[in-house]
């Protein structure tokens, strides 16, 4: 199976990657992978997830088959298509996959190797949903009653898109804050300010302004003060609430600087636990029954 959206996991399927994590990160399980090889194909900057996925493979003993688009056949115009085939038809054993265009999985239909979304344009990120649902099960143990905020660009984060829908589905009460001008109505929770979200939340989770997708020139002067997390605004967050944020952080927009390291802030924490996550994706996709696709079982 592949893991193209959190649409493809049930709720047993994510407390079971969840489980397999956390067993990684206690040294509990230690499954190797020799003979196995896997490829990441980033066409889209990334350090978080590329090197975590790398990190992953490593602690799994999988070599990752080196790729760089400028150096590869895409150059010449070879399609998304092609390059994966290629990839299974000389042995790799899964490709994980960033690409700017939303549902680029729909053209690889016919791909014989497990596929892992490492991010589709505006669409999803399922692994940076789930390393993020392992954060918050750390913290509060349960999701069931939870309110987390998603708090910034919501119009162009595909890290809201996943998690907004999974949070709900697994019993959080999900609410949003957004410039008007970067709600997207087609998630359908409410809308509150970011002085009211503080007040109510448990989880502040915070946006990267990605202004690489915005249509024209954005200006960020006044957007910490006016939606962005202040020092006097993370005063009023309740007491055992938390901070995150997938990162890259723009200090001094999304947050103070002086909050990403604050005794509320797990954002390191969050790029620690998807190491974690990774290799339970991994390693289940390559053991036959580990994720059941509940929409083909």
């Amino acid at each position: 199976m592949n893991l193209y959206q959190m649409d493809d996991l049930s709720n047993e399927d994510i407390h079971n990657v969840l489980q397999v994590a956390e067993q990684y990160k206690r040294g509990e399980r230690n499954q190797s992978f020799d003979g196995r090889t896997g490829t990441l194909l980033f066409y889209e900057p990334s350090t978080r997830t590329k090197m975590s996925f790398d990190m992953a493979c490593q602690k799994l003993n999988i070599p990752v088959l080196p790729f760089s688009e400028a150096t590869s056949s895409v150059t010449k115009g070879e399609s998304l298509y092609d390059t994966v085939k290629t990839i299974e038809a000389i042995g790799a054993d899964f490709v994980v996959i960033r690409h700017p265009d939303a549902n680029y999985f729909a053209q690889l239909t016919d791909i014989n190797i497990p596929v892992i979304n490492g991010g589709d344009g505006t669409g999803e990120h399922p692994t940076q949903c789930l390393l993020d649902l392992m954060t918050i099960k750390e913290q509060f143990q349960e999701f069931a009653g939870l309110t987390v905020t998603i708090c910034g660009d919501i119009r162009h984060s595909r890290v809201a898109r996943s998690n907004a829908f999974t949070l709900n589905r697994l019993g959080v009460h999900v609410k949003l804050s957004a410039p008007e001008a970067w709600q997207d109505d087609t998630l359908p929770f409410p809308y509150l300010s970011i002085d009211d979200a503080v007040r109510d939340s448990d989880v502040i989770m915070l946006l990267r302004v990605q202004t690489e997708r915005h249509d024209s020139p954005v200006s960020l002067e006044h957007y910490l003060t006016s939606y962005g997390l202040t020092i006097e605004r993370a005063k009023r967050m309740r007491t055992n609430s938390m901070v995150m944020h997938p990162a890259p952080v723009n200090r001094g927009v999304e947050i103070d600087s002086n909050l990403i390291e604050s005794e509320k802030s797990f954002i390191f924490k969050q790029m620690e636990n998807g190491v974690y996550v990774r290799q339970a994706v991994i390693d289940l996709l390559l053991n036959q029954g580990g994720i059941h696709n509940e929409k083909t079982d």
